[in-house]
């Protein structure tokens, strides 16, 4: 059985808006996946559970709340205690009760899932890292989309997972892959 004290698991926004196909091509098809299996593991050991959702404020968003892309995809709803937090920023922790919540609840580990690596999941782990909090993200857990670097050249969601990881890896976060999570517990 998973046991990592004082850790949540955060989903990052698996609403059925990251499906859009005006968003491009994406890496990793087997994050969900992973991401249910953490979801699975959380809920048999009970440990705290988040889910994020992005209620955008740009009406051509596919996260725009008055439509179906602003939903959670049917296997990520919460259940029972789960948490929703709403952001309408790419940062979890600014402008939402989580610091707050994760406080109340003693939680000072974040294990970090969802969409997309080099947006959300990047600036969530950016953020709590500063506020004091230690930040695992799950590589294969997490999945981002082809863009066009500042100088205008494309690059393939590959190379931007990448070099978010890396940005990240150390200094803000512990990158991991699921299977050492759930089975060494990191």
């Amino acid at each position: 059985m998973l046991n990592l004290p004082n850790t949540a698991l955060i989903i990052i926004d698996q609403q059925q808006g990251l499906d859009n196909p005006k968003l491009g091509p994406r890496n990793n098809p087997d994050a969900e996946t992973v991401m249910l299996k953490l979801l699975n593991a959380w809920r048999i050991a009970g440990m705290p559970i988040i889910h994020v959702r992005h209620r955008s404020r740009e009406p051509e968003s596919v996260f725009w709340p008055e439509q179906q892309g602003f939903e959670f995809k049917p296997d990520f709803s919460p259940q029972g205690g789960e948490l929703v937090i709403e952001k309408n920023i790419p940062c979890a922790m600014l402008t939402t009760d989580l610091k707050k919540i994760l406080a109340q609840k003693n939680i000072r580990k974040l294990v970090l899932a969802g969409a997309s690596t080099n947006n959300s999941i990047e600036s969530t782990a950016r953020t709590a890292s500063g506020l004091g909090f230690r930040v695992v993200i799950v590589e294969d857990a997490c999945f981002t989309f082809t863009k066009s670097d500042y100088f205008g050249k494309e690059r393939t969601a590959q190379e931007i997972h990448a070099m978010s990881l890396a940005n990240l890896d150390g200094e803000y976060a512990q990158i991991i892959n699921s299977a050492l999570l759930l089975t060494e517990q990191a």
